[in-house]
């Protein structure tokens, strides 16, 4: 992951893997929260973006405000979630600055492609859908979140979560045109 091994070794990130059980048991150090949660956030924003290099940086972004509040942090009940939520609103501020950029003229960065065959096609697939319907499906169906915590994270209704959901499977089902 280049950068993000990078922000690892700034962060004094040290070589090795907790379990989700292990995590749980005992109070984590950051590094061992990074270990155990920088793949499936990366991921995720991958999934998200549509873009390696945005994921990346939204990754980066926020480990890096875990880190720096990291000893209130390391106390509450779901540091996980919490980390999931600072990534998810630095997706949405990005949103809102890409269609900003666009309403002034501003063209969007164009999306890079994955290395892994499953990945690009799945990039191809949500690439046809809206950032929101793409953020929805990604939180729920392929992350496992419920609409009311994909809600929260989206800073929308649990009822709208389900009508992105819906949209972005309507699209994806529909015929392409051959042109």
């Amino acid at each position: 992951m280049g950068e993000m091994g990078e922000m690892g070794e700034q962060a004094g990130v040290v070589s090795g893997y907790n379990s989700a059980e292990e995590s749980m048991a005992s109070p984590q150090t950051f590094e061992a929260f990074f270990n155990d949660h920088r793949d499936r956030l990366f991921g995720m924003l991958c999934l998200m973006t549509g873009n390696r290099h945005d994921a990346e940086e939204l990754a980066q972004d926020a480990f890096l405000k875990m880190w720096e509040r990291w000893d209130s942090i390391a106390s509450i009940d779901d540091p996980a979630g919490y980390l999931h939520r600072v990534a998810v609103n630095g997706f949405r501020k990005r949103l809102r600055r890409a269609a900003v950029a666009r309403r002034l003229g501003g063209r969007p960065r164009e999306i890079a492609s994955a290395s892994a065959e499953d990945a690009v096609l799945l990039d191809e697939v949500l690439r046809a859908l809206t950032p929101r319907q793409r953020a929805a499906l990604v939180l729920t169906e392929l992350l496992g979140y419920s609409a009311g915590e994909a809600s929260k994270m989206l800073g929308v209704s649990a009822s709208t979560i389900g009508a992105l959901k819906y949209q972005g499977r309507a699209a994806l089902n529909e015929e392409p045109d051959d042109e």
